[in-house]
């Protein structure tokens, strides 16, 4: 999982088919139109502890590299992905043959230099971080508020930004009383959140003509700077995006220190305006290319093979530390991986039963989840299958592991997203787990005040941003999340089972049932 790093329609639906049917026969028999429950638990029974624990201890071995994207361990990651959906001839998403999506990433190489701003000179990893490749030249700051346009509200009103920086800050209004303008409540919104709305921020900036942003944010500047000495110490690497052809705007993250000397007011005013200075760059960096890739495997459905369930994993992990001890990620996502492995060989049972899924399912394994969730990115922005298509995603990121907070209780796990855009994924969850596995669904970590925002830092989220329904499986993090003791040995086999077994069902309700999830919560534009 990522480290770093946004209803009444559904009732008569669900209601129907229970209707015309004898009160002692399971809905889940009713929608599978034959398949009877005994076979589809026989289907489930085929992800054994077994298969599950041979899986790991080769994908989490030391041999795997760590999975570093675009690394040779990754590469051997995806050959292993691909050679099991070969295996059990389960064909590629783009043909037979053709598993892997390419996704384009490059290294922006740490920058070295200095930025003179407000009359003084910084230098990088000193109050003032970038991982951008920037022109050296100078150019007029204009502060920008909170750098927010919504319908009802823009810092942007009396401002022109087009070829310069701006400089802004986390957090929104409020009114005279105390209250949030945008939610006129004491409650903050998503503009309060970096996890949900530096994207945005960024994206406004970059509709306005903004050649670069100065943001201000003291949490945000500390993960930077960490990640900045990180580097550093590592004596190379750099920041990982996705690369694009299009003109990137610059990001430069400050501290406090540095966002009062450029702007002494920053935190008492919040109204926008030029502030009559310049920021002039003297930074040095590099870009290297890095060639990664998904992989992305389908089971045709019988009767609506137009319209897609996905399951989906990451396939990278952190890679190796300097002093050569590999990051195995056997948790974070090798559990993941493995189940999808597993619940497709039990899928590709039921084919050849007879009794393959009414819709498709396809079984995607994203890369460069650790770097910025860039592989689900890609593939949303790129999709192979149309996402109007798309029913839903069921992301599965750690499932092996027990969460030292449930304190020995064991037949757990945490459940997020599962009710944010459709109320009969949720309840469809609750009755699939009710009738076959009886896991306790917990949903702490769902509250939209935790303060973790697990929701928004694994792949369903990309998913999620355009309105399609999500679950997102998690075990919770534990001693060993992003720590070289992440190893096979630690995983409890018996729970992966039950936690995969119950993501199978869960995809066999979602692609049997006779009508589409109805979303019936997605946020109005």
């Amino acid at each position: 999982m990522n480290k770093i790093l946004f209803a009444g329609l559904f009732i008569a639906m669900s209601c129907n088919s229970a209707q015309h049917t004898d009160s002692n026969t399971s809905k889940s028999e009713v929608q599978d139109q034959g398949v009877t429950k005994e076979q589809r638990i026989s289907y489930a029974e085929t992800i054994t502890q077994e298969d599950l624990k041979k899986h790991l201890y080769i994908y989490a071995s030391d041999e795997f590299e760590g999975r570093n994207t675009g690394e040779p361990g990754q590469k051997k990651a995806v050959e292993y992905i691909k050679n099991h959906y070969q295996d059990i001839n389960v064909p590629g998403a783009q043909g037979t043959d053709e598993y892997f999506q390419k996704v384009p990433l490059e290294i922006n190489g740490i920058p070295s230099g200095s930025i003179a701003v407000g009359g003084n000179d910084y230098t990088l990893g000193e109050g003032i971080i970038t991982f951008s490749t920037v022109p050296n030249q100078s150019y007029d700051i204009v502060y920008a508020g909170y750098g927010i346009e919504t319908d009802g509200y823009s810092d942007y009103s009396n401002i022109d930004v087009k070829g310069k920086y701006i400089l802004i800050k986390l957090g929104e209004p409020k009114d005279e009383n105390g209250n949030y303008t945008l939610t006129g409540s004491d409650q903050p919104g998503v503009w309060s959140n970096w996890r949900e709305t530096l994207s945005k921020r960024v994206d406004i900036a970059t509709a306005k003509g903004a050649e670069g942003i100065i943001y201000y944010d003291d949490v945000y500047y500390s993960r930077s700077k960490n990640r900045y000495d990180h580097f550093i110490q590592a004596d190379g690497g750099g920041n990982m995006v996705l690369k694009s052809d299009e003109e990137k705007i610059a990001y430069i993250f400050v501290n406090k220190d540095v966002a009062t000397k450029i702007y002494p007011e920053i935190d008492s005013n919040h109204t926008a305006k030029d502030l009559q200075e310049q920021i002039t760059l003297n930074i040095k960096s590099v870009t290297t290319d890095v060639d990664s890739e998904n992989v992305v495997a389908i089971i045709k459905g019988k009767s609506k093979p137009e319209e897609y369930v996905y399951i989906s994993s990451h396939l990278d992990h952190v890679g190796v530390d300097p002093s050569g001890d590999v990051f195995n990620g056997a948790d974070d996502d090798g559990s993941g991986t493995v189940a999808m492995l597993e619940i497709a060989e039990a899928f590709k049972k039921a084919v050849a039963d007879g009794n393959g899924p009414e819709r498709s399912i396809v079984f995607l394994h994203v890369t460069a989840e650790e770097k910025g969730l860039y592989g689900s990115q890609y593939y949303t922005d790129n999709p192979i299958f149309p996402l109007a298509n798309t029913v839903a995603d069921l992301n599965i990121d750690m499932i092996g592991r027990i969460d030292p907070k449930r304190d020995g209780d064991r037949n757990y796990i945490y459940l997020i997203g599962s009710d944010k855009l459709s109320t009969d994924l949720h309840e469809l969850s609750e009755e699939v787990n009710d009738e076959f596995m009886q896991i306790e669904l917990d949903y702490t970590y769902n509250d939209e005040n935790d303060p973790n925002r697990f929701y928004y830092r694994s792949d369903h989220y990309n998913f999620a941003k355009h309105n399609i329904p999500i679950i997102f499986y998690f075990n919770g993090t534990h001693e060993d999340y992003h720590k070289v003791t992440d190893t096979p040995d630690k995983i409890n086999y018996d729970l992966l089972e039950n936690r995969t077994r119950l993501v199978f069902h869960t995809a066999w309700e979602v692609a049997n049932r006779p009508e589409r999830l109805v979303v019936d919560k997605a946020p109005k534009e």
